[in-house]
């Protein structure tokens, strides 16, 4: 059984391959990630890719292997049901859940992680609209984009706050900027760096491009259905 410390660095590495697409992650940015020293990060690596869960090359990063990727999909399917649990049965507010999810994910066995994805009805994403993988390691994708790349005109629905800090998500939970909201953007300044979007009812809002950038969108048509 891998240790939590496995565990945090296969998933942090899993969620930062998210970000680099197909090339290696610098350990610097994993070590980052991880809140160590990149010295750390990088015996860490050396370990793990002696365990068969990373291909390191040096000088340049890491990456999962099949067997390494299989543990973080684990890892992060247990975190994100984790999240939806204590949001839809306990009453957290989604600002709270993810460092108690952090803590609880190495804990949790798999009959009771099978129980709880069978109660809330086997759901496909997390309160923060993040994917849920399956307990066979699929994971559902959407074609989203960043809000801050949409044009003026554009009907928008917020599918994903890529941002987990409880400041970030009091923010766009004060501004209706939640997974499922609709928003129609009514301007679009990429000198000024900055977006004016109209949610639901709600008033005009302009965020920086910075904010906008953390809330991944889906295209919405006309007489188009749930942006979930």
């Amino acid at each position: 059984m891998a240790t939590s410390t496995v565990e945090n660095y296969v998933k942090r590495l899993y969620e930062q391959q998210q970000h680099c697409g197909e090339e290696l992650v610098p350990l610097g940015r994993l070590a980052l990630a991880m809140e160590v020293v990149p010295g750390t990060a990088t015996t860490m690596v050396k370990a793990l890719a002696e365990a068969g869960l990373v291909r390191y090359e040096p000088r340049q990063g890491a990456r999962l292997t099949p067997a390494g990727e299989k543990l973080a999909l684990h890892v992060v399917r247990r975190h994100r049901l984790i999240e939806l649990f204590l949001v839809k049965v306990l009453n957290f507010d989604w600002t709270d859940v993810h460092e108690e999810a952090e803590e609880m994910e190495h804990a949790i066995s798999d009959r009771l992680m099978q129980r709880i994805d069978e109660y809330l009805g086997h759901p496909v994403y997390d309160p923060h609209g993040d994917p849920i993988p399956t307990a066979a390691g699929k994971v559902k994708e959407r074609r989203t984009r960043r809000l801050s790349k949409c044009a003026a005109g554009e009907r928008v629905g917020i599918a994903r706050i890529t941002d987990q800090d409880a400041r970030f998500l009091r923010y766009a939970t004060d501004r209706g900027l939640v997974p499922g909201a609709r928003a129609v953007v009514e301007a679009s300044d990429p000198v000024g760096e900055s977006i004016r979007i109209k949610v639901s009812d709600g008033e005009p809002l302009t965020l920086g491009a910075a904010a906008a950038a953390r809330i991944l969108v889906v295209t919405i048509e006309a007489n188009a259905g749930d942006a979930r």
